[in-house]
C-alpha cells in the first residue's frame, strides 16, 4: 500500500513564500526516489501556514528521501524561517484521482 503524509508548518511573518520556494525547489527529483504525489498549498486567509500532501510508494521511500543531502540542505535553509509549529498525519493510501 502507498504511504501518505499530510503536514502543515507555520512560518515566521513574511517568510511563507520563501519557504514555499524551498519546498518546491526539489520536486523534479522526487518521482525518482519514490514519490507519487507532492502538493504544497497555502491559504489566502492564513499568511503563515503551509500545507504539504505527499504520497510515496512506501514509508521506506519517504524516510530515505529525508536522508538525501539535497533534502537535508533544504530543511536547513527553511528551519530559520519556521516557528516550530507543525502538524502531521500518516496515512495508508487506499485510492483516489491522480494516483
Amino acid at each position: 500500500m502507498p504511504y501518505g503524509y499530510l503536514g502543515s508548518m507555520k512560518t515566521r511573518a513574511g517568510c511563507r513564500d520563501d519557504v514555499v520556494a524551498i519546498l518546491l525547489s526539489g520536486v523534479d527529483g522526487l518521482r525518482e526516489v519514490g514519490c507519487e504525489l507532492y502538493v504544497v498549498g497555502v491559504s489566502d486567509q492564513d499568511e503563515v501556514t503551509i500545507w504539504v500532501t505527499e504520497v510515496w510508494r512506501s514509508r521506506e521511500h519517504h524516510d530515505a528521501s529525508l536522508r538525501l543531502p539535497e533534502t537535508r540542505a533544504a530543511i536547513g535553509r527553511a528551519m530559520p524561517m519556521l516557528t516550530g509549529e507543525f502538524t502531521s498525519q500518516e496515512l495508508t493510501v487506499v485510492g483516489g484521482l491522480g494516483l
